[in-house]
Parts: structure tokens; C-alpha cells; sequence
């Protein structure tokens, strides 16, 4: 299989993104969050970095991440089953890190449903810590786990 190219989101992709989320991050809720013009407005956003994983022009994965002054929100993160656990979700993980650094971020910070344990693995394993739970936070129904990760550490490590 073809590694990823890593881009930047253009209009085109709003509608397989906003399919993407609502089957791998938004299955079993109700009502649609992260439609195609939510995300095509993200897309155009000046302080959103909207992320793809492109394989022979085939979306296999996105993240979307909201950039503020000192932190950054990790909006979603999502990489096709057919190609998970291939290192396309860390090389996106690890290409918005290194923007959020170039931006003068400080810390990243997520939220994902507290009972998927896949996902708190996998950002453990990239560094975050889990930091509060939120009763509710999934349409009034479902708990979320928040997540956060202090990016300052890594400077030093990249000028030496």
C-alpha cells in the first residue's frame, strides 16, 4: 500500500470528511455535528488547520484542529479502518504538533467518548494525559473524556 500524502484540506473534501465523521466519530449519536458545510466552513476558517491523509486522491484520513493563542483543540481525528494502525493517524498527529509549535502553541487539547478505549490508547501513546470527564458532553447522552498535551516539552528537543 501507498503511503499518505499529508495536505491541506481544499472545498472538494468537505462531503467525504463530513462522511467520514459521521461514520467513524459520530456513529450511534443523533442529528449529524461535523456536516459537509460545518466542515467546509472549517475548511476556510483562518485559525482551523483542516488536515488530510490522500491516497491515489482517495481521503483515508483527516484531522481538524482549532488553533488559539496559547492552545490548540483537537476538534477530530480520523483515519479509515481499511488503513488503521498503518501510522497515518500518528503522521497527522505529528504534522499538526509540529504547526501547533511553529505557532507558539503550548498545549493541545481533545475530547472523545470515554468508552473508546482505542482512541485513549492511541493518544496516550502520542503523550496526552486524561485531565476531566464530561457527563453528557455527546448530545446530552454519552460522556466524554478530555485529553491534553503539553507541547512545550519537545522544543528543546528539536534544536538539539
Amino acid at each position: 500500500m501507498p503511503g499518505p500524502t499529508l495536505r491541506l484540506a481544499r472545498p472538494p473534501d468537505a462531503d467525504p470528511i463530513a462522511l467520514m465523521s459521521r461514520a467513524l466519530i459520530e456513529r450511534g449519536l443523533s442529528g449529524w455535528s461535523w456536516d459537509p458545510e460545518r466542515v467546509a466552513r472549517s475548511i476556510r476558517a483562518r485559525d482551523t488547520v483542516v488536515l488530510v491523509a490522500d491516497i491515489q486522491q482517495h481521503v483515508t484520513g483527516f484531522a481538524i484542529m482549532n488553533f488559539g493563542d496559547a492552545s490548540a483543540h483537537l476538534s477530530l481525528l480520523a483515519v479509515r479502518p481499511s488503513h488503521q494502525r498503518c501510522g497515518i493517524g500518528r503522521r497527522m498527529a505529528a504534522w499538526l504538533v509540529d504547526s501547533a509549535l511553529v505557532a507558539g502553541i503550548a498545549t493541545i487539547n481533545l475530547e472523545l467518548r470515554a468508552n473508546n478505549h482505542a482512541a485513549r490508547g492511541f493518544y496516550r501513546a502520542l503523550g496526552f494525559t486524561e485531565t476531566a470527564y464530561i457527563p453528557g458532553y455527546y448530545r446530552g447522552v454519552e460522556t466524554a473524556l478530555r485529553m491534553s498535551r503539553d507541547i512545550r516539552r519537545h522544543i528543546s528537543d528539536r534544536i538539539s
